[in-house]
């Protein structure tokens, strides 16, 4: 690593006068502690309580959505005023189908322990083929030119799309410590965004560093006359780049919601 420009300047100036220069002592800096946000809903829309949303992104004026489930895992596209579902491919009944991704004309689509991913035409939605990959499978986001997946550790890979091959590992801290259980990821100018499984907060991750810079906290997002038994946790982030809209929901969530989220 290269000294600072003082540390370089006093080493220079000692050396000079002819003497050894003394050990410097560096004081590592603290890591900066993440911005904290609350929300604002900006719209609200109809959700279908039977999909277990594992993937969602926003492209092409609609909505795409990755359920998950035995036996139920699909890949749809979601009408955002009536809430219907198109199903525009089904998953073997013994795979639990995960996050989503569009880069060029292909659609992306994880599997939870079944190390496969359906990479499909998105004009045509028809399958073109499969590829494999180690470990578990959570999260995937893309920047249009590169794959980002999760496998609900702390750790986010950048994937070669047209191999599916691993590349660089990201790895997620906030102040300094790991955050484990990433899982539903999108990408937002520039930032990662990614759903902290059980929780309710999303952080949002420098791609860079893995440093976390914001944590967006949407406790009570769903109302409470709105709760089932059947609903479970928030999971499912989407942006609209053309209008900035963030969109966010949950698995067997009765309602989508636009947001704006607003430093606390």
């Amino acid at each position: 690593m290269k000294p600072s420009l003082p540390l370089l300047l006093l080493t220079l100036a000692a050396g000079c006068a002819g003497r050894r220069p003394a050990p410097a002592t560096q004081v590592a800096q603290a890591p900066a502690e993440p911005v904290h946000y609350t929300y604002v809903v900006k719209a609200s829309h109809p959700h279908l309580t039977t999909s277990y949303t594992q993937g969602l992104y926003f492209d092409d004026g609609c909505l795409w959505e990755g359920t998950g489930q035995y036996g139920a895992s699909v890949l749809q596209r979601l009408d955002l005023p009536t809430g219907r579902a198109e199903v525009l491919a089904r998953l073997p009944e013994h795979e639990f189908g995960e996050g989503i991704a569009r880069v060029g004309d292909r659609i992306y689509q994880l599997t939870w322990q079944n190390n496969t991913a359906h990479i499909y035409d998105a004009q045509t939605f028809e399958k073109l083929r499969d590829v494999r990959y180690a470990g578990e499978g959570w999260g995937l986001a893309s920047d249009g030119e590169r794959l980002y997946l999760s496998d609900g550790s702390e750790h986010i890979w950048e994937v070669d799309p047209a191999t599916f091959r691993r590349g660089r590992k990201i790895t997620v801290t906030a102040a300094g410590r790991p955050v484990r259980f990433l899982n539903e990821l999108e990408w937002i100018e520039g930032k990662l965004w990614a759903n902290v499984y059980t929780t309710d907060q999303i952080v949002i991750i420098d791609p860079a560093t893995g440093a976390v810079e914001g944590i967006v906290d949407l406790a009570g997002l769903l109302p409470e006359r709105e709760i089932t038994p059947a609903t479970d946790v928030l999971n499912g982030i989407a942006y609209d780049p053309a209008t900035q809209r963030i969109f966010v929901t949950g698995k067997n969530w009765s309602r989508l919601f636009e947001i704006e989220i607003v430093r606390k």
